[in-house]
């Protein structure tokens, strides 16, 4: 690789590595260990490639989903987190969005890698159907199925989420 393609690459990552970096987060099902490590890695397969990749961007979005799927068939970064304490709904200080957040994130984490990372490509990432379908190397009316199942199951996994004052009211109980 020469200083310019070098230059390029630099350039990319510092621009673009806060948005991976949520991609990754939501891919890996709100481990931040595993995210930084899935970033990581796909950032070290891009640029072996790098002089070939005429998207980077979409590149790295499809190695990071392959790669998250990768791991999972492996059964790798399958950790369960361990606290000393159940965690708590904070009852002073939290906020609406808060809450919201993290049940959507805990919801995430227990769909299948391809829903979430359907559900995360599509909303998240705000991507057209034709894209995400690029991503995945599916087609539009794989993904579109996908979505209605994965967002189905979303509501069966919280169904806190319908009601979304319902929350708030829970955590002040």
């Amino acid at each position: 690789m020469d200083a310019a393609e070098e230059r390029r690459f630099r350039d990319f990552v510092s621009a673009r590595s806060p948005a991976l970096m949520r991609l990754a987060f939501l891919l890996a099902g709100g481990d931040q260990h595993a995210a930084e490590d899935l970033l990581q890695t796909a950032l070290a397969k891009t640029v072996a490639r790098w002089h070939a990749v005429d998207a980077p961007e979409a590149y790295v979005r499809q190695v990071m989903y392959r790669q998250q799927i990768s791991w999972w068939r492996r059964g790798a970064f399958r950790r369960e987190t361990t606290v000393a304490e159940p965690p708590e709904w904070a009852v002073q200080d939290a906020t609406h969005a808060v809450e919201v957040g993290i049940v959507v994130r805990r919801a995430l984490a227990k769909l299948a890698p391809r829903q979430r990372a359907v559900l995360v490509l599509r909303y998240f990432e705000d991507l057209p159907e034709a894209e995400v379908a690029a991503v995945l190397g599916c087609s539009v009316g794989t993904v579109r199925s996908t979505t209605h199942r994965s967002l189905a199951r979303l509501r069966v996994l919280a169904p806190e989420l319908a009601e979304p004052y319902k929350i708030i009211g829970e955590a002040m109980a």
